[in-house]
């Protein structure tokens, strides 16, 4: 006798039980996923049978998942502000303290104007996306350094149907004209090259490159910083996402760079999470 929905959850739930903290929600996630019906299928279903062939993948899945593999790649889309992002082993996952940086920035950026705006540190272009969405009158350009990144962000693009957002293969600003821009927001590395917590959850699994910032996890900032006031038009915005604990350091820099009414903006934790500032 096949498994039915229910014992198959219920079956899976046990097993992540070991290793997650949202292990029901994990195993449902995931059966969703691989039956490609949502969760509420399985309330209205639960005694529907699971096929042997389909119980085979699922719990190759969650053996996946015991051993710590992030949801989101397993999945291969994570949830993003109004957005369903395809995301790989070659992008960071999209997190929600991030859309704080959207938020900021949809705040600085009229309906009604057209802004010229870049994305540094793409990967699956998650930001670059979710502001184009709000404001079709800009145009969006999206860099990373990783080209397969690069080709998740622009296949994102394509299925979203956002034509005023591109992206390419780049080093930060550096092919950008100077007083070319009206802003420039970026979630960079910044994470230390020591930071213990690299041995700990998905971040084990998401690409270093992405992650990693020096001694003290400023010196992607170093770059950007002063590619970012040239390139800047006068009183274009300039918006860096970074860790808990750098945010006087990183207005420091902001304030010797030249930018103008620098300012610190907490997450949805009470964490320094952004700042933001203008030429």
């Amino acid at each position: 006798m096949p498994l039915t929905i229910a014992q198959t959850l219920q079956q899976a739930t046990e097993k992540l039980q070991a290793t997650s903290d949202t292990a029901r929600l994990d195993a449902e996630v995931l059966l969703a996923c691989v039956l490609k019906k949502d969760r509420v299928h399985f309330l209205t279903w639960p005694e529907e049978p699971v096929s042997q062939i389909t119980l085979k993948y699922y719990l190759e899945l969650v053996e996946r998942r015991v051993q710590g593999e992030p949801i989101a790649y397993l999945t291969g889309y994570q949830e993003f502000w109004t957005l369903k992002l395809k995301v790989t082993p070659d992008t960071l996952i999209p997190r929600p303290e991030t859309e704080i940086l959207v938020q900021e920035a949809l705040i600085l950026v009229r309906e009604d104007i057209s802004y010229e705006i870049a994305d540094l540190g793409s990967g699956s272009g998650a930001i670059a996306l979710a502001i184009a969405s709000e404001r079709p009158r800009c145009r969006i350009r999206g860099i990373d350094q990783s080209d397969r990144a690069v080709q998740v962000a622009t296949e994102n693009a394509t299925r979203l149907g956002l034509s005023n957002v591109t992206f390419q293969q780049g080093n930060w600003l550096t092919d950008f004209s100077d007083n070319s821009l009206d802003m420039v927001v970026s979630n960079p590395p910044y994470v230390a090259d020591n930071d213990p917590h690299m041995s700990e959850g998905d971040v084990r699994f998401e690409p270093k490159s992405a992650l990693l910032a020096g001694p003290e996890g400023l010196d992607t900032y170093e770059k950007i910083l002063p590619e970012a006031k040239r390139c800047l038009k006068q009183n274009g915005w300039l918006l860096l996402e970074h860790g808990y604990d750098q945010q006087d350091k990183l207005l420091g820099l902001m304030q010797q760079y030249g930018f103008k009414e620098s300012r610190g903006i907490r997450d949805y934790a009470d964490l320094p999470r952004v700042v933001i500032g203008h030429t």
